[in-house]
């Protein structure tokens, strides 16, 4: 019987998919074990501190639990033709725990939702609020995931190197390597007990760390690929032009002050502008890392690290 089947070459253990592939396993986590119960009673102690706690107030908490939720959602959904398409033993390696990643992430954010964030909502009587109701995700916020999708199911049916180097740069340097990077930045500043008007939420706050050190590894990972291609002679001004066009759109999804009170002076944590600042200052050490031939990419803890750690 004739057969197509060959077998794959040895892992290459010195690449640097195979030591991020290796890296996932040895930093294994799990998103239940982590503990929720403090969140429950300081955000109980939050709400009944405060003299008049309204809904656009609660609203204000969970608007960037949703965005993350959802957003761990859709990328789960959308690495697969990336993973179909690869050929590389050692980078399909690191794909499967990327995958694996992006599934821990959606599963920590539906059980933080479900046994905080509904069981403070149960406590006080309220309605269950909804983690994917059309609110929480302005236009900008579905434009880049849209955006996003495309890029990624495009390379089953164009699997070109220009096309594959979209697809990163959509997924690990503008969704997790920037949007990403700036929302830990914003939510573990904001929820890390740096604020006294705002609760302290431990469990969320150790939550964002396991997965910004999974998200290292992908953004890592993404930015190889990318100076590969580069030297492989795809045009490094594709990736600028490419990533230009999506950062406006991380801005307006990190600057989104639906939610915020309209008098500035009651507004809490980090100032205005900040975190749009913060994106791009993460999109220039994303490009110059790239785009430099000589600029090597950092370790993993380095490419996530926030201004405090």
């Amino acid at each position: 019987m004739a057969t197509e089947y060959t077998p794959t070459d040895l892992m290459d253990r010195d690449s640097r998919a195979n030591r991020y592939y290796r890296n996932a396993v040895e930093r294994h986590w799990d998103p239940g074990e982590i503990e929720l119960e403090e969140d429950v009673d300081n955000l109980l102690a939050y709400v009944d501190a405060a003299d008049e706690f309204t809904r656009a107030d609660w609203e204000r908490t969970l608007n960037g639990i949703a965005k993350f939720g959802a957003g761990e959602d859709a990328v789960t959904e959308d690495l697969a033709p990336l993973a179909t398409v690869l050929d590389d033993l050692d980078e399909q390696l690191f794909l499967t725990t990327q995958l694996y990643e992006e599934a821990k992430h959606a599963d920590f954010f539906d059980r933080y939702w479900r046994e905080v964030l509904w069981t403070v909502e149960d406590e006080r009587g309220w309605n269950r609020s909804n983690p994917r109701a059309d609110k929480w995700f302005n236009d900008p916020y579905v434009e880049l995931f849209d955006r996003n999708r495309a890029a990624q199911y495009r390379l089953l049916e164009d699997d070109t190197p220009e096309n594959r180097a979209k697809a990163y740069c959509h997924y690990h340097l503008t969704v997790e390597g920037i949007l990403a990077q700036t929302g830990y930045y914003g939510m573990q500043t904001s929820y890390g007990g740096e604020f006294d008007a705002l609760p302290h939420l431990p469990g969320l706050v150790e939550g964002f760390s396991k997965i910004r050190s999974d998200e290292g590894r992908h953004v890592g990972f993404g930015m190889n690929q990318l100076k590969k291609l580069i030297a492989d002679g795809v045009d490094p001004s594709l990736i600028q032009e490419t990533v230009d066009e999506l950062v406006p759109l991380v801005q307006g999804i990190t600057e989104d002050e639906r939610f915020q009170p309209d008098d500035e002076s009651e507004q809490v944590g980090l100032e205005n502008g900040r975190l749009a600042a913060y994106a791009l200052e993460k999109h220039t050490d994303r490009m110059q890392q790239i785009t430099d031939a000589a600029a090597d990419i950092p370790a993993v803890d380095e490419l996530v690290q926030l201004e405090d750690d």
